[in-house]
């Protein structure tokens, strides 16, 4: 395994249960202690994981959470469900733009059932559940790729969103507290800001974790959106604060 993809992994088995001893680390990946030092030390430095005496344990912010291999595993039925009833806001003949959120990955092998589409995103999740579907043209807005979102960002991909123009943009946020949508990576921000503006209808997508959370960058006011999908998990105050705020919402169901 490469060293980046054992920092990730190190860290999402970190994430998962919180604190973990060093020797624990040794063990489960196979590797020698000055090996997993090393990866802790990189994790460290960038705010990912804390070194404690003989044990590690997730920061408490919500950098580890931009990892896609970690946000996959969080909130999976939800994020099914709220795809599932995207779907439904997506007619044929229509440009949809996605974002690089596991959420929007989740949509991307459903999006055949309403072809013909064509589908812009920046996520390579999306792209690679896509390139084969029949009745759907995939445009990749390409750029540096990284790692940690599995998606491309940078000047590049702002300068391919900023020539096209899409009907619906569908997209989730690392976090929502209030009314306000944040994201934690700044280069993140800059792409879905893009997209919202180069599209028509704009659609959020929401599970329960998000909400009550904090990130460091502002993303958009929910009232920005055509609508917010959220699952029936988020907490009875929170909606009844949401449309107290007149944010269109729409409560879907998570199959038991």
């Amino acid at each position: 395994m490469k060293a980046p993809d054992r920092h990730e992994e190190i860290a999402s088995y970190v994430i998962e249960k919180g604190e973990v001893r060093i020797d624990t680390l040794i063990a489960e990946f196979g590797v020698s202690r000055m090996t997993i030092h090393r990866a802790i030390d990189r994790l460290a430095q960038k705010g990912v994981l804390r070194k404690l005496h003989g044990a590690v344990s997730a920061q408490p912010s919500g950098i580890y959470e931009s990892l896609f291999r970690y946000r996959q595993t969080v909130a999976t039925r939800q994020k099914a469900a709220l795809a599932r009833a995207a779907l439904a806001h997506i007619s044929p003949g229509q440009i949809v733009m996605l974002d690089d959120s596991t959420t929007a990955a989740a949509l991307a092998p459903l999006l055949e059932e309403v072809a013909p589409l064509t589908v812009v995103t920046n996520s390579v999740e999306a792209v690679a559940a896509l390139k084969d579907r029949d009745g759907v043209d995939v445009i990749c807005a390409g750029g540096q790729y990284h790692r940690t979102y599995n998606a491309y960002l940078g000047h590049l991909c702002l300068a391919a969103i900023h020539a096209l123009r899409a009907n619906l943009f569908l997209c989730s946020a690392s976090a929502i507290d209030g009314t306000t949508a944040f994201i934690q990576d700044q280069q993140v921000v800059g792409i879905k800001q893009a997209m919202m503006a180069s599209s028509s209808r704009r659609i959020l997508m929401a599970d329960h974790t998000k909400f009550g959370k904090g990130a460091l960058h502002v993303f958009e006011s929910l009232s920005a959106f055509d609508l917010v999908l959220v699952d029936d998990k988020v907490e009875p105050d929170t909606l009844r604060r949401l449309k107290e705020a007149h944010i269109p919402l729409q409560i879907v169901r998570t199959p038991a």
